[in-house]
């Protein structure tokens, strides 16, 4: 098994990924404070909730868009499985045919996601990754990743929203009974949970418009699960799609020349 993280600003995401699929996914708090060993005590002790030692761990791989923690998390890994990790950037084959302006600017996450996109589901495709951000890509009928649009996370808009107002509340991440919300927090939530959604079935419209075609669709991340249900849209929800393209491109990058197959 290969241990897979992907380091985002809000969350890290972390699991174990083999032939036979993906083992676990866990999130922990993303933490610029924390020294490696405490990194390597949580990834240590979420293995052990789910029964794998270290001796299950043939390699690891990173992900991240919070460079300042890359090294750290880097060092955590080595501490675990004896070698450090291969970590997702240039000169790391990832198979992706890249068609915007500047392929250097593409996040790691986008890269990852679209590859295991790629490998497992029909062309062409939107993937939605709802994080700190919500990303939504575009991969055409070739493969060819084409470009994104980046929007304000569901989280990071609600926090603006209650520290820019002195009279809304901070509300969990519940669907309201109805669009038109009689009271605050039922309009916050319709706002928050409906509103996103609305925005992303409308995004797959305009992105489909212009494809001339109907594109699969396909969520991810932390906050998706809050937002899919109540698209218009058939959306894919796979959790675990950032971990499989962190396998895929390990495998790529190891010694092994046989091509894997793609975790279910």
């Amino acid at each position: 098994m290969v241990l897979a993280v992907d380091i985002g600003n809000s969350n890290i995401v972390v699991g174990a990924v083999g032939k036979n699929g993906v083992r676990f996914v866990e999130r922990i708090y993303t933490d610029r404070n924390k020294t490696d060993l405490e990194y390597a005590i949580s990834f240590k002790m979420i293995m052990e909730i789910y029964n794998i030692t270290a001796d299950n761990i043939k390699g690891s791989i990173i992900s991240s868009v919070v460079p300042p923690i890359t090294a750290t998390v880097n060092s955590a890994l080595k501490k675990l499985t004896g070698a450090p990790a291969i970590i997702v950037g240039p000169g790391v084959k990832n198979g992706l045919n890249i068609k915007i302006d500047n392929p250097a600017q593409l996040g790691s996450d986008l890269v990852v996601d679209a590859v295991a996109g790629v490998a497992e589901y029909p062309l062409p495709q939107i993937i939605i990754d709802m994080g700190t951000a919500t990303t939504i890509s575009v991969i055409n009928q070739d493969a060819r990743f084409m470009g994104c649009a980046i929007v304000p996370g569901v989280l990071i808009s609600m926090e603006s929203l209650v520290a820019d107002t002195s009279q809304l509340p901070r509300i969990s991440l519940e669907a309201p009974k109805k669009v038109i919300g009689s009271n605050t927090i039922d309009s916050m939530k319709s706002g928050m949970i409906l509103g996103n959604a609305s925005m992303l079935d409308g995004m797959i419209d305009r992105i489909e418009k212009e494809l001339g075609t109907k594109a699969t669709v396909i969520a991810t991340g932390g906050l998706a699960k809050f937002v899919i249900p109540h698209c218009v849209h058939k959306i894919i929800y796979d959790d675990a799609l950032l971990l499989k393209g962190l396998y895929l491109i390990y495998m790529r990058n190891c010694e092994e020349e046989s091509k894997p197959d793609l975790p279910s």
